[in-house]
């Protein structure tokens, strides 16, 4: 399988690693205008140039990482060339329609947002595809996202909506943990043990909530005792905002996404 990914910044640069290390069998080439940037990625066994339209040339899949306003000049760039493949946006608010209109026919669209937690294979990576898609091509990449995190199928509409939880979402939780750090250094702890236990514990109430399939309230009503300290803590957060801040921030960030759409318009 050869799988291009056109655009070698962080998001490029991270899903190129994680198919490395995976136990996917791919041929992987990434793209950017300022090849010199991606130069370590040669050190790893996978093949980078500034040239587009070379690069997908026996490609199997194209794979977009590039901001939205990059990906009308980029499809009309390889357009000639897209014929058979599968080509895969993970850009925020360009729609498989808007797409389908700068690609040539036959061309198989999809959609997909990862994070960067893909560069260590945990990523969760929502997709959506065209009516082009067979069962066949879609079992592919799930197993190829699979290899890199967890995958869920999506309707398109919901897109901007698993931008915002699932990729911005990184950031949300990189703040709330240094958040605790904080915290943890202000009641005694040095910085580096304040992060390492704030990061492990953050860690273990993911792993709880995946694997046990269960609700965080019930996971937070086994630690909360009568008049403990773990309720006097999460009262006064709640008092300061704490959940109503971060619901805030993400009908925000999901807002912004319109914002980008109209200024692509």
């Amino acid at each position: 399988m050869n799988i291009t990914i056109i655009g070698g910044g962080n998001l490029g640069t991270a899903l190129a690693l994680g198919l490395q290390e995976s136990q996917i069998k791919a041929l992987i080439t990434v793209t950017r205008r300022n090849v010199e940037r991606i130069q370590f990625l040669v050190e790893k066994g996978i093949a980078i140039t500034a040239h587009n339209p070379g690069a997908i040339e026996n490609a199997d899949i194209i794979i977009l990482a590039l901001k939205p306003f990059q990906i009308a000049p980029v499809l009309q760039e390889i357009r000639t060339s897209t014929t058979g493949k599968i080509v895969l946006s993970l850009a925020t608010g360009v729609s498989m329609a808007e797409m389908q209109a700068l690609v040539a026919d036959g061309t198989f669209l999809g959609r997909a947002m990862p994070n960067t937690a893909i560069e260590r294979r945990e990523s969760m990576t929502c997709m959506a595809h065209n009516p082009l898609f067979s069962d066949e091509q879609k079992d592919s990449l799930t197993k190829i996202f699979e290899a890199l995190g967890e995958v869920i199928w999506i309707d398109e509409k919901l897109f901007d909506a698993a931008t915002v939880l699932g990729a911005c979402g990184i950031a949300y939780v990189m703040r709330f943990i240094r958040g605790m750090m904080q915290g943890g250094i202000q009641i005694g702890f040095d910085s580096q043990t304040a992060l390492r236990i704030a990061a492990q514990t953050v860690k273990g109430a993911a792993t709880i909530l995946l694997e046990e399939d269960t609700h965080p309230e019930r996971e937070i009503d086994k630690v909360t005792t009568p008049r403990g300290c773990t309720i006097a803590g999460l009262n006064e957060m709640e008092h300061q905002g704490f959940s109503s801040a971060l619901i805030k921030g993400i009908q925000t960030s999901y807002q912004e996404i319109a914002a980008i759409k109209k200024d692509l318009a």
